[in-house]
């Protein structure tokens, strides 16, 4: 017998795994549905559902409704201007979601409900306006969102570009908007999850009294199992995968191809930046010269590109959480080059030790040719990262840590 009925509010199908955030609820999910009856109630297009409820339902309960209307460009820009909602609390807003979770909860008993990630707050804040004792309500923060645009709004100012200019506005803009939205979610919330001690601390700045426990990103180790061992040759291939329509994505595409790549070139002109991911900007796009950059669109499968690396590269400048990417290359004992930002919310890593840090273009640069000139430097560290990982961010660690929070 289940110990518990837990109801999850997803922004997006949990299923197929195409980003972190994917990939986080669904092997939450599948973590918890070994000690309780788990429900999944999410938005998905018709075209994706039969497949969706194919792999969530051998261990999940799943119901879908349409996702919401894509919101213009002139419509989000309006509610910048005259709402004093931030615009994440917008974008999962549907009348057919709100009703089909009102008929299941006179339909069914939780013991809690998750929303995954603050695009779903304005959910659990409709529940607590209605007096409920039960559920409890929990807040799964994927990031501490107020702190993500206040670092966005200070890398934009640096561009001293037009566009930088119009980006550092409407972070501004967004910062102050969610630090008065993500306070008021945690205070109205039973218990919030964070996947970081550093993003724990900047929601306890928000609100002191918060209860809120650190439940990280993971991975699943068994999957990602390490390349044969071997020996890179050239085009050496400098690999980044992500989402590439996320701000802090994009700005660390954009700055490793203009300010690094020139200089690893410099001494080892057989290098290549591969750029992996789903959904590419027009800035990233244009990066594609079919030479010493690729870019490389909605693949079917990521693993062939990592098994290539010479080293996998993590130039974030802005941002939070715990990076998925991270943990999937150190699975895969990939020779790592990361900023200190980039390896954030992973406290047991050491320079030298698991990956190389840099924070300087010419550092980045630097360590990147250190790991394309030393095999073994790259093989001892690669080994470490996945001892690391093993450790401590297997999805199956992290979900028993759910269990035992809930």
């Amino acid at each position: 017998m289940k110990d518990m009925r837990i109801l999850f509010l997803s922004p997006y199908a949990p299923y197929p795994l195409h980003s972190g955030g994917a990939l986080r609820i669904y092997h939450l999910l599948k973590a918890l549905s070994r000690q309780h009856e788990v429900w999944c109630l999410t938005f998905a297009p018709e075209e994706g559902k039969a497949k969706l409820l194919e792999e969530l339902g051998t261990f999940c309960c799943v119901l879908t409704v349409p996702p919401p209307p894509t919101r213009s460009l002139p419509r989000r820009a309006w509610t910048t201007l005259t709402s004093p909602l931030p615009d994440m609390a917008f974008r999962n807003l549907s009348p057919a979601f709100s009703a089909t979770l009102q008929n299941l909860l006179q339909q069914e008993t939780f013991a809690v409900i998750q929303a995954e990630s603050i695009e779903m707050g304005r959910y659990l804040l409709e529940l607590r306006r209605q007096r409920r004792k039960q559920p409890s309500l929990v807040l799964d923060e994927f990031n501490a969102e107020y702190l993500l645009q206040k670092g966005a709004a200070f890398t934009s100012i640096r561009e001293r570009s037009a566009k930088g200019i119009a980006g550092a506005i409407y972070s501004l803009i967004q910062w102050q908007k969610l630090r008065a939205y993500e306070r008021s979610l945690l205070q109205q919330v039973d218990h919030t999850l964070a996947v970081s001690e550093e993003d724990r601390q900047a929601l306890l700045r928000l609100h002191p009294q918060a209860q809120i426990s650190i439940i990280p990103n993971g991975v699943d180790s068994s999957s990602f199992t390490p390349r044969p061992s071997i020996s890179p040759s050239p085009p050496y291939r400098l690999v980044f995968t992500g989402t590439l329509d996320f701000r802090p994505n994009v700005d660390a595409v954009l700055w490793f191809a203009r300010a690094i790549l020139p200089l690893v070139q410099k001494q080892i002109p057989q290098v290549k930046f591969v750029i992996v991911g789903r959904t590419p900007s027009a800035e990233v796009q244009a990066l594609h010269n079919g030479q010493s950059i690729e870019v490389w669109a909605n693949v079917p499968e990521i693993y062939p590109f990592l098994a290539a690396a010479a080293v996998f590269v993590l130039p974030m400048r802005m941002g939070g959480g715990i990076r998925l990417k991270l943990l999937e290359a150190l699975a895969l004992q990939l020779p790592t080059v990361s900023t200190p930002l980039g390896a954030m919310g992973v406290p047991e890593l050491r320079n030298a030790e698991h990956l190389l840090l840099a924070t300087t273009p010419e550092e980045f640069a630097e360590a990147t040719l250190s790991l394309l000139k030393d095999e073994a430097m790259g093989k001892r560290l690669g080994v470490a990262g996945r001892n690391l990982v093993q450790a401590k961010y297997d999805w199956q660690e992290v979900g028993q840590k759910l269990a035992d929070t809930l």
